[in-house]
């Protein structure tokens, strides 16, 4: 086993950052979490791990401390209008903060998919330019800030499309063909989905921590591009639903949701060629249809 690591991790208890928090303590490794609520820092010492009280939004409050960990994972978004601003002011505590100790922490900091925008019927890897959708494309530009400090040892991590056994980024196909409901389909049919299980990118995270020489981009993905309207199709009939999954167009996405939900409509592919060549990394879960999320009706 490798050697224990102080990690500081935020977003522990968010889609991602709960599988990565069950991996880093399996692996032995000394966690601290930053938590907002009493029920955060419940899951996170249930976990094993050692709950920190702070803010995303106030990250002066607990930078400091962050920074005197070996290494700092960062999962956490609000996923609001200020999560540009917020992230932002993040970096900036972090890069003030780390200048005031001797060590080089090790810092994990989570991209997207959605940062190669369309990538019509390619398949993008670590090379392929960003074309961020555009309410997420502060992330490109932390990134760079992140990566260019000497300050740091920084891997970008950019995950596929999270699902997992409660559904994650597959949890409204399911909620909807469950409850005998038509499944929404964003803006296309023509979209495709780069997946990975949350496990399998858990398993991604704890690799790189331990790697210091391995810093740039990575990609974390298991199946490159998925058809949606395939997704759609197979939900629908594991559920046993007879609606009829309908397009949801584009306009009405936008006035719904803001300009976030351009993000589901991309025709994406992406490869995860590095993490396989440089760690050997292979996903367990090659196929979402096999995967736990989906139980086998017994006859």
């Amino acid at each position: 086993m490798e050697e224990a690591v102080r990690v500081f991790i935020t977003g522990a208890t968010g889609t991602i950052g709960t599988a990565i928090l069950r991996k880093l303590v399996a692996d032995g490794h000394d966690v601290t979490a930053l938590t907002r609520s009493q029920s955060a820092r419940q899951s996170v010492m249930a976990a094993g791990a050692t709950p920190y009280a702070g803010d995303l939004r106030v990250p002066e409050d607990w930078a400091r401390h962050a920074v005197t960990h070996e290494a700092i994972i960062h999962t956490a978004t609000t996923f609001d209008k200020d999560m540009a601003e917020v992230d932002g002011r993040l970096v900036a505590a972090l890069l003030e903060k780390v200048k005031k100790v001797r060590q080089r922490p090790r810092l994990l900091y989570t991209g997207g998919c959605w940062l190669y925008g369309d990538t019509s019927e390619t398949s993008a890897d670590e090379d392929h330019p960003f074309n961020p959708v555009p309410a997420f494309a502060w992330m490109v530009q932390h990134a760079r800030q992140l990566l260019a400090s000497p300050d740091f040892s920084t891997a970008v991590i950019h995950p596929a499309l999270v699902y997992h056994a409660a559904g994650g980024v597959l949890e409204s196909f399911m909620s909807a063909a469950t409850c005998g409901q038509p499944i929404e389909i964003w803006g296309t049919l023509d979209a495709r989905w780069p997946l990975i299980h949350r496990q399998d990118l858990a398993d991604v995270y704890g690799a790189l921590l331990v790697r210091c020489d391995l810093i740039g981009h990575f990609n974390a993905v298991a199946e490159e591009g998925v058809p949606v309207q395939q997704i759609a199709d197979f939900i629908a009939h594991y559920s046993g639903s007879e609606h009829p999954h309908f397009v949801v167009p584009m306009d009405a996405l936008i006035t719904r949701h803001g300009a976030a939900a351009l993000g589901p409509t991309l025709k994406q592919g992406m490869t995860a060629q590095k993490l396989q060549r440089l760690l050997g990394w292979t996903p367990k879960q090659l196929d979402y249809r096999a995967s736990d999320l989906f139980i086998p009706r017994k006859n």
